[in-house]
């Protein structure tokens, strides 16, 4: 444990040097420290869980298909027929399944379970080991997940289970108490204690939106998702990265804020999905060569190095060059903050810009879009049975798999080993533009036809691979 305590109550833990009086008084500070602590693990602990995630990995691909070649569907049948009339060796070894494991926190007596969503990406199977005395382990479902902000919710059974409420990470001060509850190495239930280190810590490239919190609590693998708590047993943070040479703990860790988890938590419980709001700039951050050239006085704010055309920023008359130094109120420090605090507004709300146009300062209005870029773990079961993780196809995508830049549906960024969607011949990369022969123009459109039963049992995709379209019939086993 590495705290900072007052040289009075260092002296008083040897009980050395001081008067009887002065020793029960100082004995009786570490004892109420030490009762605090206690009383966050008894109330947080049960909250807590255990998450195992259970993949494939085969052929040199990782579980979703990247960065290796694509089985083709019909080589089981090839090897099969080959073995039994040749004696011919496989030419492939069959998926193993792969283990990973993290923690998680229970956010709501229904079993909505918040965690990094790098811990359940790649899963095919989920189940969570509950710290109710029992350790009863029960099966999950991946609801959502961002990867913009490394966060997903999982959803077991009940709808009586303890969980934990989220404090303000607005309020969270440098050098306040924090403890981290997780499982570390598999070793479930872990408590470590430490002080907040800092705060905003950005520019990590840990996850694209970073406003992070620094503690020295320990932190090690397998604490991923697990909850960074204050004093009153309140989540003022998500751990989920440390900074080692060693692949342990060195005194450096890193939590997603409540308030952004809190934010990501919302949109999906309500809506499946994280939906960013979107202004249509790239921002280039201001250093003190910058600010000589633009003639400001300090290095503070972002400059518009382009603006997207018929962007909301481009309609609100936002050009190249401004200098945007104040957002809603509040004053722009960096991009990265300028950027996090668009991002968690929604689509229709307006986003109130002081710009610095010249040396002259103005205010302009600008109505947040939709983010192109939206990225969702798709949150029906039917879409995870089949073995499919889709995310919106935005222009910019389609024009790098080579389709016209107007073309419409879902790509599909990932394909399970193993799965119903691989054994028939799918690939990452397709784009899916109609089910059961209703139309697919967004992540919405794929979900609502996803939803709709057929009399057969069967699930029609019409797919777009490299321009050439072909139906897959699918049914879940």
């Amino acid at each position: 444990m590495k705290t900072v305590l007052t040289t009075s109550l260092c002296l008083a833990l040897s009980f050395g040097g001081l008067g009887a009086k002065d020793a029960d008084s100082s004995r009786s500070i570490a004892k109420s420290l030490s009762s605090a602590f206690t009383s966050v693990a008894k109330q947080a602990t049960p909250a807590v869980v255990f998450i195992k995630a259970e993949g494939h990995r085969g052929n040199g691909q990782d579980y979703y298909g990247r960065g290796g070649s694509q089985q083709n569907p019909y080589d089981s049948y090839h090897e099969e027929f080959f073995n039994r009339f040749f004696g011919a060796p496989p030419k492939y070894q069959q998926p193993q399944p792969q283990h990973s494991q993290g923690s998680g926190f229970l956010i709501s007596p229904d079993g909505y379970i918040m965690t990094n969503y790098h811990v359940v990406k790649d899963a095919g199977k989920l189940s969570v080991v509950l710290q109710d005395g029992y350790n009863y382990e029960t099966e999950a479902t991946l609801v959502g997940g961002d990867p913009h902000t490394d966060l997903a919710i999982l959803k077991i059974a009940g709808d009586n289970h303890p969980y934990l409420k989220f404090a303000d990470s607005e309020d969270v001060e440098v050098g306040e108490w924090c403890i981290a509850i997780g499982s570390p190495f598999q070793l479930e239930a872990t408590v470590t204690v430490g002080v907040v280190s800092a705060k905003g810590r950005q520019n990590l490239q840990i996850t694209e939106l970073e406003d992070f919190i620094q503690t020295d609590a320990a932190i090690n693998p397998g604490n991923s998702g697990g909850p960074l708590l204050n004093l009153d047993g309140e989540v003022i943070g998500i751990n989920t990265a440390i900074v080692s040479r060693s692949g342990g703990y060195m005194g450096i860790g890193f939590a997603i804020p409540s308030n952004i988890a809190n934010n990501i938590r919302s949109q999906i419980v309500e809506n499946g999905k994280i939906n960013p709001g979107f202004m249509g700039v790239q921002l280039q951050p201001i250093d003190k060569n910058l600010a000589e050239s633009f003639k400001l006085k300090k290095p503070d704010g972002a400059i518009v190095s382009e603006v997207v055309a018929d962007s909301p920023a481009e309609k609100a008359g936002i050009k190249q060059g401004d200098i945007i130094i104040g957002l809603n109120g509040n004053p722009v420090k960096s991009v990265a903050g300028l950027r996090r605090e668009i991002m968690l507004m929604q689509p229709g709300q307006v986003a109130k810009l002081r710009i610095n146009r010249d040396g002259k300062v103005m205010t302009l209005k600008v109505t947040l879009g939709t983010h192109p870029r939206t990225a969702s773990i798709d949150s029906s079961e039917a879409a995870q049975k089949l073995g499919l993780e889709v995310e919106a196809l935005t222009p910019e995508k389609a024009g790098q798999l080579g389709l016209a830049t107007s073309t419409e549906g879902v790509l599909i960024s990932g394909i399970r080993s193993g799965s119903i969607a691989q054994m028939a011949g799918i690939r990452p990369g397709s784009v899916i533009i109609a089910v059961n022969h209703s139309k697919v123009t967004d992540l919405d459109s794929f979900r609502e036809a996803l939803s709709q039963e057929t009399d057969n049992g069967r699930t029609l995709l019409l797919v777009n691979y490299k321009g050439q379209h072909r139906f897959y019939s699918l049914k879940v086993r």
